[in-house]
């Protein structure tokens, strides 16, 4: 069992590693060091299979071939090599087509390779959202009238945890004849996920957010209709010419077995943290009238909550609650100042963005940890609404 001392509560932000990942990475680390490239030998040959095992757990989550599955170092870079590499390769194979759609509330490094590309020659077109942050596909299918190269949707939004309507946006997509990526960084593990139902050409895979290892991820690429990428990086030729380098032997190890873990809970987990997220919000809102929360709460993933609380902002109620771990959005971007561009884009002001808090419950929340996490922030809050009212008062 993971002690949840300080209570954790931003697994949107990353998640422990799942102590059975930890002990399948361990003989990786140490006697089972040899290179999963040097084939020639028993050693080598021995972390090949160990590579490939991983790689059949992996497309396992997904209903995925495992010669689909590209490893990477994480979702940032599989996210650049999905739009980049199909942007360029299918300019330099002579597509006349410039246009590549995504979503003002992505993820940061989809909005920078989108934009990465008008240096290009491309047209990246971002579009708006509705009020409970949901893609907008009135605007979708608008935007899809004229010729696109490729449509980057996330799954799961990483401050909200508001969920794309996939299948819906699929079909818009596949019968304008663009590409879909998608960022599932979020979504897999915790929602299901099946490229045999839904037709995705490119989805981007994020180890840490599923309780393995940070630091490794993995790019679906479909192989019929076959999908073609430009690589990011010359090398080796590694993962089919997609991704060369080393691979990291036992940080695959530990994705596949969190895939793997993952892909056994997917019935009865989500359920389950969805009740603790419904129990933590009843008391919130029981104790503090005004609470508001951002996003839908019925395309939500299970452990999400993201709150504006009336009348303290979110820095003051985290300093107020040393012994919580939260965020106030996106870990990428934690260092800026500037108001969450998901929650603006959703329709709320700057200083309504400030007093917001995302909470992330996971596979080793409690419901002790829920009750006392909740006990913490309406005393917080309760305090810093009084110390509001009095420094407002005339003296």
């Amino acid at each position: 069992m993971i002690p949840n001392r300080p209570i954790y509560l931003d697994n949107q932000a990353t998640t422990p590693c799942d102590p059975d990942v930890v002990q399948a990475m361990l003989p990786f680390f140490g006697a089972q060091f040899a290179n999963p490239h040097s084939v020639e030998h028993v050693m080598g040959q021995a972390a090949e299979a160990a590579v490939e095992a991983a790689r059949a757990e992996v497309a396992a989550l997904l209903g995925a071939d495992p010669r689909e599955i590209v490893f990477t170092s994480g979702a940032t870079e599989a996210n650049n090599l999905a739009i980049k590499g199909a942007a360029r390769f299918a300019r330099d194979a002579g597509d006349p087509r410039r246009r590549i759609l995504t979503f003002v509330t992505e993820h940061p490094c989809v909005l920078a390779s989108v934009r990465d590309l008008e240096g290009e020659g491309f047209e990246p077109v971002v579009l708006p959202v509705l009020a409970d942050g949901r893609p907008d596909l009135d605007k979708l299918a608008a935007a899809l009238a004229e010729p696109v190269l490729l449509v980057s949707v996330m799954a799961a939004n990483n401050e909200t945890g508001v969920l794309a309507d996939l299948p819906a946006i699929a079909g818009l997509v596949k019968a304008a004849g663009a590409l879909l990526h998608t960022d599932a960084a979020q979504a897999a593990g915790k929602v299901p996920l099946d490229v045999g139902s839904v037709p995705f050409d490119l989805v981007s895979l994020s180890a840490h957010k599923l309780y393995g290892p940070k630091g490794v991820g993995a790019l679906y690429v479909r192989r019929r209709p076959r999908v073609r990428l430009a690589p990011l990086f010359s090398g080796g030729g590694q993962e089919r010419g997609f991704r060369s380098g080393t691979l990291p032997v036992p940080l695959l190890v530990g994705f596949g077995r969190a895939a793997r873990l993952a892909a056994a809970s997917l019935a009865e987990e989500p359920p389950s943290i969805a009740a603790l997220r419904d129990r933590m919000l009843a008391r919130l809102r029981q104790a503090i009238p005004g609470l508001v929360v951002n996003g839908s709460l019925s395309a939500r993933l299970a452990g999400n909550l993201n709150l504006t609380f009336p009348a303290a902002s979110a820095a003051a109620l985290m300093r107020a609650c040393p012994d919580l771990c939260l965020s106030t959005g996106s870990a990428c971007s934690s260092a800026e100042i500037a108001p969450s561009h998901v929650l603006t884009a959703m329709g709320l002001d700057a200083q309504a963005a400030g007093r917001s808090l995302r909470v992330g419950i996971g596979r080793f929340t409690s419901a002790a940890d829920i009750d006392t996490a909740a006990d913490l922030l309406i005393a917080a809050h309760a305090a810093l609404s009084h110390q509001r009212t009095e420094s407002s008062c005339p003296a």
